[in-house]
C-alpha cells in the first residue's frame, strides 16, 4: 500500500505540480480531483502491466489509452473548438485540436506515466515486477480512475467549455481506440516481451549526458507545441507554420525515445543513469512554464529546488543501498 499511494502522488505531482500549477497556481484547488483521476488511472495501468507480465512498451501503449480517456472522453480538450484557446494557437482539422493531442502525447505518457513508474521502481526495487495491489483493491482503482474521468467533465470541462459535447464520431473513435490499444498492452506486447531480448554490448553515455539530452529534447518538444508559460502564442511561430511543428515535434520525439530504448539495453546502464534521464526532463517541463509570470518565476524557482533536493536525496538512497554492508563475525 506504500508504494501504491506513493505512485499516485508521484502521478500528480510530475503531471501537474511541477508543471501546470507552476504557471497556474489555482491547479492546487482540483487537488483532490487530479489525485483520484492521476493517482487512480496510472495505479491501475501499473497494475494492469504487472500482472499481465508485460514491461515498458505495455505502459507506452496503456500510457496512449489513458491519455485518449482524460483528454479525449473527460475533458474533451481534444475536440473542443474552445477549450484552452488549443483551436487558435495550434492546428485544427476534422474537429479535432491536433497540435494540443500530440503535446499532450508526449506530456501524459511521459510524465504521468513513465517517469512516476520509473521513480516508484527506484524507491521499490524489490516490488519492480509485483503488483501494489490485490484483486479488491485494483478494483476499487477502477472504479475510482473512471470517476477521475468523469470529474473532469462535470468540474473542468463544464466550466472551461460550457455545454460542449465531444461529437459521438469522435466518442466512438476514441473507445475504439483505447479497446485497441488496451488489447495491444495486455496480449499482445506481453508475448513479445517473454521471448527475451539480450543487453546489447553498447555502453550507454554518463550520467551527466543523460540528464543534459533528456533536458534539452524536453523543451525542445515542449516549445515547439505548446505557448511558452501557457501564453498566447508558440515560440516558434514565425519561423515555421504550424503544420510543420508537428512534423518537428514527432522528429523530436521519436529520436528520444529511441534513445532511452538504446540506453536502457547498455551493459552499463544503471539506477543513476535512470535519475539523470528523469531529472532532465521534470526540470525542464518545469522551467519551460516560469515565464507565464513573476509570480510563475519565483514559484517555478521554488519548484526546481525542490526537485533538485528530492532527486539529491534519492541520489543519496540509491548509494546507501549499494553499499556492501559489514559482516558480522
Amino acid at each position: 500500500m506504500r508504494a501504491a499511494w506513493t505512485l499516485a502522488l508521484l502521478t500528480t505531482l510530475c503531471a501537474e505540480l511541477t508543471f501546470t500549477a507552476v504557471a497556474v497556481p489555482s491547479t492546487w484547488v482540483l487537488l483532490p480531483l487530479l489525485l483520484v483521476m492521476y493517482g487512480c488511472g496510472v495505479l491501475l495501468v501499473r497494475e494492469a502491466v504487472v500482472r499481465c507480465g508485460g514491461g515498458w512498451p505495455s505502459l507506452v501503449a496503456l500510457g496512449l489509452a489513458y491519455q485518449l480517456a482524460e483528454d479525449g472522453l473527460g475533458l474533451q480538450a481534444l475536440t473542443s473548438p474552445d477549450m484552452y484557446d488549443a483551436a487558435d494557437w495550434g492546428v485544427r482539422s476534422l474537429g479535432v485540436n491536433w497540435t494540443y493531442w500530440e503535446s499532450q502525447i508526449g506530456v501524459h505518457v511521459v510524465l504521468s506515466v513513465l517517469l512516476p513508474v520509473m521513480i516508484a521502481d527506484l524507491l521499490f526495487p524489490h516490488l519492480r515486477r509485483r503488483a501494489y495491489l490485490r484483486t479488491g483493491g485494483l478494483g476499487v482503482t477502477a472504479v475510482l480512475a473512471v470517476a477521475g474521468v468523469l470529474g473532469l467533465r462535470v468540474f473542468v470541462s463544464a466550466t472551461e467549455d460550457p455545454g460542449y459535447r465531444t461529437p459521438i464520431g469522435w466518442t466512438v473513435a476514441f473507445l475504439m481506440a483505447i479497446g485497441l490499444l488496451a488489447w495491444l498492452a495486455l496480449r499482445v506486447l506481453p508475448r513479445r516481451r517473454a521471448e527475451g531480448r539480450p543487453r546489447r554490448e553498447r555502453k550507454a553515455p554518463r550520467p551527466g549526458v543523460v540528464g543534459f539530452v533528456s533536458l534539452y529534447l524536453t523543451m525542445a518538444f515542449l516549445t515547439t507545441l505548446l505557448p511558452l508559460g501557457l501564453g498566447d502564442d508558440l515560440l516558434l511561430e514565425d519561423t515555421m507554420s504550424k503544420p510543420f511543428m508537428l512534423v518537428v515535434a514527432a522528429m523530436t520525439a521519436i529520436p528520444f525515445a529511441w534513445l532511452a530504448v538504446r540506453w536502457g539495453a547498455a551493459v552499463n546502464w544503471t539506477d543513476t543513469h535512470r535519475l539523470w534521464l528523469i531529472g532532465g526532463i521534470l526540470v525542464s517541463h518545469t522551467a519551460f512554464m516560469m515565464p507565464a509570470s513573476l509570480a510563475s518565476v519565483f514559484i517555478g524557482l521554488g519548484t526546481l529546488c525542490l526537485e533538485l533536493l528530492a532527486l539529491r536525496a534519492l541520489a543519496g538512497h540509491l548509494r546507501r543501498r549499494q553499499e556492501p554492508r559489514p559482516v558480522m563475525a
